[in-house]
Parts: C-alpha cells; structure tokens; sequence
C-alpha cells in the first residue's frame, strides 16, 4: 500500500476513494479500522471512520488507530479527509486530529490543509472557503445542525482548535514555486498550511508541490493529483450492479438534499416524511416504514430532510444529541432490515445517516464503482449482492436519486 487515508466520514471516505481510483490506483475503503491486512494490490486504502462530529478525543483516538494499521501496511504518505465545506467547531475536530496525526507521525514537513473542490463549487482564495460565489459563512452552512460553519477564515477558525501556529499560501505563490513558499512556511513555524485553489490545475500543482511530506489533509480535490505522483497502475475493479430493489434514506438537511428530495417527489417518486418526534418517542419504527417502502412502486424514499428552522424547534424540544441519535438508529435499523428483506440498491443521503446505514449493514470492506456525480461513486459491499450510494448533503444533480438508483443497476 503507497497512500494511506482516514477519512472522518463514510460519504467523504467515498467521495475520496473515487478521486483516486478514477486517477487509476486500485483502491479499498475499509470501514472502520480493519483487523486483518490488506489484500495485496491495494495501492491506496482509506480508513472511514464516523469521526466527524463526536467528542474531540474520540476522534483523536480513532484516527491514531487507523494511522497504526496504515502504517503497517506500509503507506508512504497519509492523508487526513474532511469535507470540502470544513464541517467542524471551534473545539474540532480537524485541528485536534491534525495534531494527533502530526506527533504520531513525528512529521517534519508541511502539512497542507486545502478542502477545495472546484467541480462540487468549492474554492479557497486569500485563506477564505467559498462556495460556488458565496463565502462558507453565507452558504447555508452557517445554519447546519451540527457543525454551522459561522466564519469562512480557515487560518482563524482552525487557528481556534489547535495551538499550532497556522500558515497561508496564497494563489500566487502556488501558481509560482508553491514548494519553495511551502518550505518557507514551515521553516518560520508555520508548519500547518491553509492553501488557496479556485482551479483543478491548482490542486495539481499543490499535490505536486507536496511530495514526499508525510500529511496531506483536505477534501477530495486534493487528491486529483496523487495517482500521478505515486505511479498509479491503472488497475481497478470491474463494476456489476445489482438489478434488485431500491430504496433511498436522507437524513441531510442540506439545500442541495432538500432541492432532491423535492424533485424525487414532483417527479411521480413515493416519498415517505417522518416526524422526528414521532421516532425520537418510538411511535413510529423502521419496521412500519419498510413495510411502505416494499408496497411502493418505484423508488421508495424515506427523509427526515428539513429547513433549518424546523431542525431548530426539534433540537429545542428533543435536544440536538438525542434527535439525531434517534434518526441514526432508526435509519441504520431500516437500512439493515431492507437488505434483509431482499433491497440490493440501498441510496443515503447526509454524512451521518450515510454513517449509521454502513455500519448497521455491517459492512467492513467496499469496491470502488462508477461516479454518480462529482464526489459521488457507486459502492459494492465486498461479498455481498449489495451496492451503495453514499452522498454528502450538499452533492449531487436535483434528481440525484433517481440517477443513483440507475447507475446502481447498471451492468
């Protein structure tokens, strides 16, 4: 294994895995740390954790347990993946894990931070993350139910979860020698380094720039450039989907979710709203809610999918942890029980109701498939008839359902 990744969620560890197999390395996604060695040919091997949004020093904790076994398996660069819109709070957790990575590591290099991603909108210029034409802060993301993103300064909001002086490299460093500036960075004791890029050329010049540094952290965008760097094969895994039922779960409450889950409806597709109070109470259960799904015609999907201000009154009246905790559960258990009655396409929309699904199937080892959408592949759970799609909130087309459920199916 060459490349060793951790990714702190199950939606982004995908968006990643498919960078890198597009760009031709055989890559694995591992759910959870694995407890055997890879298979041989693996040339990059991405740890997806749920890591996201638990407390600070779990997710410490987790990433050093993945980092060990990558290790082990003989990676030669490693690579911290977030989302490309930098989900996290003042308290973490990407500075914590930054620094567990960098004292476990000893690294000595920069360590590049750039969670750009220019095809899904995503750019960084002057140290400030914007999507499509608008700063973080003013996206939307700024009203997210778990990780509102309030400032859109990545040197002074990673500057708060981490005491390591935080460096900068601007769009026209990169675009000159970005290695030089990278150097001269870390040797003023800046060795963590928010990097600019609003283009895919930048992302390649950037991971050109970094080779040989131990630690790349980013989004997937990033990674554009390393199968090039680390001589990729080309050799990857043929794609069969599975002509079997379908359902679709959402959780998100993104704009870009919320858009598909009204689009899945105007388009004739059965659509099933749960109140949040009703599951947090036990009133109703994934069992009822399969029982809909199986009488449907076509593309069942069930959502939880809200505007902000109605996730506002249900974290208000339940409280945030246990509401979400509920919904986790309820869509990992539906997940678990559709696959069991005989669904082979299961789709999830959102981060950690992606999370929950995959680790209530079980699943501890996923094949890379075709794209769905930017940053979006289809998955097969290794050894089973089962294939996956795993979508961040914010990507994906408006009728990313129905597209999703297709690819799924194709052979």
């Amino acid at each position: 294994m060459i490349l060793g990744a951790i990714g702190d969620d199950f939606t982004g560890s995908s968006d990643l895995a498919l960078m890198l197999a597009k760009g031709g390395m055989r890559t694995v996604q591992y759910v959870g740390v694995p407890d055997a060695p890879a298979e041989s040919g693996v040339q990059a091997g991405i740890v997806a954790l749920k890591s996201r949004s638990v407390p600070a020093d779990e997710a410490v904790a987790q990433s050093r347990a993945a980092l060990v076994w990558l290790r082990a398996q003989g990676c030669a660069q490693f690579y911290f993946k977030y989302c490309s819109t930098f989900d996290s709070t003042p308290a973490g957790n990407i500075g914590p894990v930054i620094d567990a990575l960098i004292d476990a590591l000893g690294a000595q290099t920069p360590v590049l931070v750039c969670p750009a991603f220019p095809a899904a909108g995503r750019t960084v210029f002057q140290g400030h993350l914007f999507v499509g034409d608008q700063l973080l802060s003013e996206s939307g993301m700024e009203r997210h139910p778990l990780t509102p993103m309030t400032d859109p300064d990545l040197r002074r909001w990673l500057g708060l979860q981490t005491a390591r002086p935080i460096g900068h490299l601007p769009l026209a460093a990169l675009r000159g020698d970005a290695r030089a500036a990278l150097l001269a960075e870390a040797a003023g004791g800046r060795q963590v380094i928010v990097a600019d890029a609003v283009e895919n050329d930048d992302l390649l010049l950037l991971a050109a720039a970094a080779k040989g540094f131990e630690l790349l952290t980013g989004g997937s965008g990033l990674a554009l450039g390393l199968p090039k760097l680390h001589a990729a094969t080309g050799a990857g895994q043929p794609w069969r989907g599975e002509a079997g039922p379908a359902l679709a779960v959402s959780g998100s409450c993104s704009l870009a979710t919320r858009a598909q889950v009204a689009r899945h409806a105007a388009d004739g597709g059965p659509v099933l709203k749960l109140d949040v109070a009703r599951v947090v109470a036990g009133e109703i259960g994934p069992a009822e809610a399969l029982d809909w799904a199986v009488a449907q015609t076509g593309l069942p999907l069930v959502y939880s999918s809200d505007d902000p201000e109605a996730v506002a009154r249900a974290q208000a009246a339940m409280g945030r942890e246990r509401s979400a905790a509920a919904l986790d559960a309820f869509f990992g258990e539906l997940a678990a029980r559709a696959a069991a009655r005989g669904f082979a396409r299961l789709i999830s929309a959102g981060g950690e109701t992606s999370g929950a699904v995959v680790q209530a199937l079980g699943a501890r080892v996923m094949e890379i498939g075709p794209e769905i959408a930017p940053g979006v592949p289809a998955l097969r759970v290794a050894g089973r008839p089962l294939v996956l799609a795993l979508k961040s909130g914010n990507f994906g087309q408006d009728d990313f359902f129905a597209r999703a459920a297709i690819v799924l199916a194709a052979r």
